[in-house]
């Protein structure tokens, strides 16, 4: 079962493009060979987005990150020594996103009509001619972390860039509150930072909230919810994964949790820069009973769907064995069915819950 359409919750293209140097448009063999003879990541030479892997696989709609750190003097995170420091950063992730478009490979998406015009192009019942060029991808801007944001101003200037969705956090302390391997409520900005982002319509991506901070935005804010890249901590035993409790209050709020493809996020044990996916026989499978558990938290499988972060900073050497592309994402589809799936809950999987919640969103 390949489907028409994967919506892809979680990707860091312009943080790629800029911090890795790889041009998206190249294919995935051109950009590993490359990168051989590189030692600064892992990752190089096992990169699995680019362009054309995406519409090999049908992901042509995702939520695509800006995404900079303010790491204060003494800090141990790798990072931006201001708030202003990191805000050009993402205004200059936000240059090449604009250059992507002009040069036909995305499209940007800030409201339903924008977005059901693009699902028509992917989904519509009639078919089309095969275009004389590749359909652009469709994108929707977040932020992954807020610590770029240095005043409410400059949130209502990202808003009108397009900025739709914002995780106050990343990793660590932040401006606006604590993240993941960290400890703490949101700060008296971040308290702010969420009145202006129900004020603007912004979704608030619970992602790499620590527990403390979660919950105190949980209590504050009082618009859309969702989490763009996590899995659960009953089966991932590491506090950047959401407990029983926390799934039960996202869902309650009608959020959607995009399942990530990240090793260290699928298992419980994993070590990072040292255990390897086969240490774990670790295949796409394993998602399945991510997929299940939050199902059967919420009795129904409208809740969850795909935020594979499969660009975050690694790759092949920690995803699952049989994931060497984006495109292998659908393969969940047949792995689904074999679990006795229905096709219209796979597609939900795939895109249909995401996009029911934006068209709720943006009604």
């Amino acid at each position: 079962m390949k489907p028409k359409l994967i919506f892809d919750v979680h990707l860091d293209l312009s943080w790629n493009a800029i911090e890795f140097n790889r041009d998206q448009r190249w294919t995935q063999e051109r950009i590993r060979r490359r990168e051989i003879g590189m030692t600064d990541n892992p990752g190089r030479t096992r990169n699995t987005v680019c362009f054309p892997e995406m519409r090999r696989g049908n992901v042509g709609l995702c939520v695509a990150t800006q995404l900079a750190r303010y790491v204060p003097y003494f800090g141990r995170l790798p990072g931006f020594a201001s708030p202003e420091q990191a805000w050009a950063e993402t205004q200059g992730q936000l240059a090449w996103y604009r250059e992507m478009e002009a040069a036909g490979e995305l499209v940007q998406i800030r409201n339903r009509a924008q977005l059901d015009a693009h699902l028509q192009g992917w989904l519509g019942e009639t078919p089309t001619p095969a275009p004389a060029a590749p359909r652009p991808i469709g994108y929707i801007l977040s932020l992954e972390g807020a610590d770029s944001i240095v005043t409410m101003k400059h949130l209502e200037r990202s808003y009108a860039d397009g900025l739709r969705a914002l995780g106050p956090v990343h990793y660590g302390p932040g401006v606006y509150g604590h993240g993941t391997d960290d400890e703490g409520p949101l700060t008296p900005r971040g308290h702010e930072l969420l009145r202006e982002m129900e004020r603007l319509g912004i979704i608030l991506d619970a992602t790499h909230l620590c527990d403390e901070s979660f919950w105190d935005a949980i209590n504050r804010f009082h618009g859309r919810i969702w989490a763009s890249h996590s899995n659960c901590r009953a089966l991932a035993n590491w506090n950047r994964q959401f407990t029983d409790e926390q799934l039960k209050e996202l869902i309650a709020r009608g959020a959607v949790i995009g399942m990530a493809l990240d090793a260290i996020m699928m298992v419980h044990g994993w070590a990072h820069h040292r255990s390897k996916p086969q240490d774990f026989g670790l295949k796409l499978e394993k998602i399945c009973e991510h997929i299940d558990h939050i199902c059967q938290l919420a009795g129904n499988a409208r809740h969850v769907g795909i935020g594979t972060d499969l660009d975050g900073g690694y790759g092949t050497e920690q995803t699952p064995q049989d994931v060497d592309s984006i495109a292998d994402v659908a393969k969940l589809g047949d792995l689904l069915v074999a679990r006795g799936w229905t096709t219209a809950d796979i597609e939900g999987v795939f895109h249909g819950n995401f996009v029911r919640f934006l068209r709720d969103t943006w009604s």
